[in-house]
């Protein structure tokens, strides 16, 4: 078969298993589940990719609902990524489209599956738990999971077709703080407020705001801040995210955020511990040329070129580890008409139409026959290699 040949048989094997496909996402999508508890979206999709003839490690670095499904064909050629997210938000569920992207990501694999062993290479499916708090990509991409990887994809579930962009950097703190507590009225002298020094580093915080990058964000609440107001508070905690743009200017922050903690210390004589209570994330580096073959595809495919949007991120993924092992990409697509923002009712109720599944069929093609592109045109791949290896020297 020719190339158009070929990708004609990718988008025939996803329509011929679409209807196991929407079941798939569907079930996910009725059974929410938080992070590093997906055990049933997990299973499900593990049992999926085994059918399909996938090699399945589970419980990867020991992370229970991970997962790496791998289909290597007897001809050498390149190796893609694609990753599953498929944990859902506290209370409002899958309010993020999680139940479409690890569909999309597992519906592309089986779909570039049917043509794969005629232009040889390796698939490699990520099942990756808990993106919305402790993201497995993080582990896995400190572990060299993704170091083989010649360029790794996923797309999200919006109401808009934006570009893979950019994303923040992240660390997650915690702020410890310990005093002495006493009664309030009766003998506050004898007394250390640890409650003082969270407040004392929410208005060093505040201060510092105004000496940093407009791409800065910093933003925290009291998780704890005592038991009853006539005592003095023992102990009190702050939790933080800390974002920028880049890792180092996130890691210069962080420095400076804990020399606040260290000062609100010693002003109120309470002893302090800093800890990390979730991961650290870094920016997202997208790699311009596979982005742009994505939405090559997605044009080939009907959408029109201004339909789709430069591409943003005003949060954190832990997307971005794996961004500076290996090329990668984030672009979202189009599921709904209805402008519902992520992490809303809204979005989570359309993100379960029939428009939602359809759209979702529709990305899984997308990204398999993005895939084929670079693993069938050795110009594109190096063009791919070539870029990364610039931005990994600019990091």
């Amino acid at each position: 078969m020719n190339h158009t040949q070929l990708k004609q048989h990718i988008k025939k094997a996803i329509q011929q298993n679409a209807e196991e496909f929407k079941s798939v996402s569907v079930y996910i999508g009725q059974n929410p589940e938080l992070g590093n508890e997906e055990y049933k979206a997990s299973a499900r999709l593990k049992e999926l990719l085994a059918a399909h003839g996938f090699d399945v490690q589970a419980s990867v670095l020991g992370i229970e609902t991970s997962f790496i499904a791998t289909y290597t064909a007897a001809k050498p050629g390149a190796t893609v990524g694609l990753m599953c997210e498929y944990d859902a938000l506290p209370e409002i569920g899958h309010a993020c489209g999680h139940h479409l992207i690890c569909m999309m990501s597992a519906g592309a694999a089986i779909g570039l599956k049917s043509v794969v062993d005629e232009i040889g290479g390796t698939i490699r499916v990520y099942g990756t738990p808990a993106e919305e708090t402790r993201g497995a990509k993080v582990p896995m991409a400190q572990a060299g999971l993704f170091d083989d990887c010649d360029f790794a994809m996923m797309a999200h579930p919006y109401y808009a077709y934006e570009e893979s962009g950019i994303s923040l950097a992240m660390d997650a703190l915690q702020f410890e703080f310990y005093g002495k507590s006493a009664h309030a009225a009766a003998s506050p002298q004898h007394g250390i407020n640890a409650l003082d020094a969270v407040l004392q580093l929410f208005n060093g915080i505040n201060a510092m705001r105004q000496q940093t990058r407009s791409d800065t964000r910093i933003h925290g609440i009291i998780n704890q801040g005592g038991v009853a107001a006539n005592i003095i508070p023992d102990y009190a905690s702050a939790q933080f995210y800390i974002r920028s743009a880049s890792r180092a200017y996130t890691n210069e922050l962080v420095e400076r955020v804990k020399r606040i903690a260290e000062g609100a210390a010693l002003q109120t004589g309470c002893r302090v511990e800093i800890s990390n209570y979730e991961y650290s994330y870094d920016e997202l580096i997208t790699n311009r040329t596979l982005s742009e073959a994505f939405s090559q595809n997605l044009i080939a495919n009907g959408v029109k070129r201004e339909e789709i949007q430069s591409g943003k991120d005003a949060g954190s993924l832990d997307l971005g580890n794996v961004s500076v092992r290996c090329p990668a990409i984030h672009p979202y697509v189009k599921v709904t008409d209805e402008k519902h923002e992520l992490h809303s009712i809204g979005f989570r109720d359309r993100a379960q139409e029939p428009q939602a599944l359809e759209a979702m069929l529709f990305t899984a093609t997308v990204l398999a026959e993005t895939a084929f592109d670079v693993m069938t045109n050795p110009a594109l791949l190096e063009q791919i290699r070539s870029e990364f290896e610039q931005q990994m020297q600019r990091v």
